[in-house]
């Protein structure tokens, strides 16, 4: 299953103009060796899959038997794996994103409404991650020009059509405190949803 998935997201994808908008601010970062999360919704990643294919960046996946397929997509892709999600081994995929950004210096990125919702709702992994290895958060949003929205599932997933446009827009890279508190998760946790809701206003 999980080859013949990665050769139609790879074929699929080849089809879609992509545009980046603010990506100077990434490479930048990437030049002076600065670590990256990215933070995505759950519904709006099939686009940026093939667009960040081969970077090595360290996604983490729910284990799930829905994320052990997606996994063996993504690797193939070339992506690094942190296997866990916020209601199942969330804290060793945690550490283990932590220790691969440390040995290899990859960026990371999470799903941060995964893996069951609520939809567009920020919970508080990213942010601990983040503050743990201080890393610059990067939240991203996907315009697509046209789509499928799958409405019976629960993030509404975005599947864009063949030969559309994809519009990828990085909001700018900031840093949070070290050590925040349980209040100052959630706090941070909302700015951020704030901050990636206001990318496609």
């Amino acid at each position: 299953m999980a080859p013949l998935l990665t050769s139609f997201a790879a074929a699929w994808s080849r089809s879609i103009y992509y545009h980046r908008t603010n990506f100077d601010k990434i490479r930048a970062l990437r030049c002076r060796k600065k670590p990256i999360v990215f933070a995505i919704y759950h519904n709006e990643f099939f686009p940026l899959c093939y667009l960040h294919r081969n970077e090595g960046i360290i996604v983490v996946v729910s284990a799930s038997r829905d994320g052990e397929v997606i996994a063996r997509v993504l690797d193939s892709l070339g992506f690094n794996l942190a296997r866990g999600s916020s209601s199942r081994k969330g804290m060793q995929a945690m550490l283990a994103a932590m220790r691969q950004m440390h040995a290899k210096g990859m960026d990371a990125v999470l799903t941060v409404d995964g893996p069951r919702g609520p939809r567009h709702i920020v919970k508080p992994g990213i942010v601990y991650l983040a503050s743990k290895i201080q890393a610059h958060i990067v939240p991203a949003r996907v315009r697509m020009s046209n789509r499928h929205v799958f409405t019976g599932s629960w993030d509404r997933f975005k599947l864009p059509w063949l030969w559309s446009r994809c519009e990828v827009i990085y909001g700018n890279p900031y840093m949070l405190p070290p050590k925040p508190g349980s209040a100052e998760l959630v706090h941070q946790a909302r700015t951020l949803e704030n901050k990636m809701n206001l990318l496609l206003d």
